[in-house]
C-alpha cells in the first residue's frame, strides 16, 4: 500500500516506521519541517513540508495514487479537515483520523470518519495494566460513554440467568463467547461455565459493575 500521513510527532513517525517495516510505501507530511528528525536515518519515504489539508500540499505528498491516509497531528481541527478532504477530494476509502476531544470524535464518526478517541484509549491501556484482572473496554464508542468489556464473574454466576447477572451488576450483556463462539443471549439464557461474558457499561460505574460480577451471587 502507499500511504500519507499528516502529522511527523511520536505519533506519525512511529507509525511511518512501523509501516515501513511492513513494507509499505510511506509519505509524511508536517508544516514544521525539523519534525522529519523524528523518522529514522533509513526512512525511505517521502517528506512533504506544508499544511496537511491543503490540496497542493497533499497532491506533492501523492495522495492521489494512496491507499489510506491518517491524519495524526496534535490538532484536532487539522486533522478532521485533513481527514475529509482526502474522503471527499481524493475517494480515499481508508482514512483515520486522531482526535483529543472525545466528544468531537462522536459528530466525525457520524460524518464516516473512523476517529481515534487519544483519551479513552489511553484510560483503557493504562487501566489494562492497572488492575490486577486486566479488565478494560474491548470496544468504546467514539465520545467514551459506553465501553463493552469483559466481566471478571465469580463462579456462583454458572447456572444463573443472564438477566440477574443484568440485574444485580447494572449492566447490559452484550454477547457471550461460548467455547469459541460468540452467542447473543435471549431472555431465558443461562450462564454456562467457561462462558466469557462481555457487557455494556457507561464509563463511570465500570468499577462498580465489575466488583458486583466478582461477588457471589446472593442465594448461592
Amino acid at each position: 500500500m502507499y500511504v500519507v500521513i499528516m502529522g511527523c510527532g511520536r505519533v506519525g513517525s512511529s507509525l511511518a516506521a512501523g509501516l515501513e517495516r511492513q513494507g509499505h510505501e510511506v509519505a509524511v507530511i508536517d508544516r514544521d519541517a525539523t519534525a522529519f528528525r523524528r523518522l529514522s536515518a533509513d526512512f525511505r519515504g517521502q517528506q512533504v513540508c506544508g499544511i496537511g489539508f491543503h490540496l497542493d500540499v497533499l497532491r506533492r505528498a501523492g495522495l492521489d495514487k494512496a491507499s489510506a491516509f491518517a491524519a495524526v497531528s496534535s490538532g484536532d481541527n487539522s486533522n478532521i479537515i485533513a481527514a475529509r478532504v482526502a474522503r471527499e477530494n481524493f475517494g480515499i476509502e481508508r482514512v483515520v483520523a486522531r482526535i483529543y476531544d472525545a466528544r468531537r470524535a462522536e459528530v466525525y464518526e457520524r460524518l464516516g470518519i473512523p476517529t481515534v478517541a487519544t483519551v479513552p484509549w489511553t484510560t483503557d491501556r493504562l487501566m489494562r495494566m492497572l488492575l490486577p484482572d486486566g479488565v478494560s473496554s474491548a470496544w468504546r464508542d467514539p465520545s467514551g460513554t459506553v465501553a463493552v468489556l469483559p466481566l471478571p464473574l465469580h463462579e456462583g454466576w454458572t447456572g444463573r440467568p443472564v438477566a440477574e447477572l443484568e440485574q444485580t451488576t447494572g449492566a447490559r450483556v452484550a454477547f457471550i463467547l461460548r467455547f469459541g463462539s460468540g452467542v447473543l443471549p435471549e431472555e431465558d439464557s443461562v450462564i454456562q461455565a467457561e462462558d466469557t461474558v462481555y457487557a455494556a457499561v457507561v464509563s463511570g460505574t465500570v468499577g462498580d459493575v465489575t466488583a458486583a460480577a466478582a461477588r457471589e451471587p446472593e442465594g448461592s
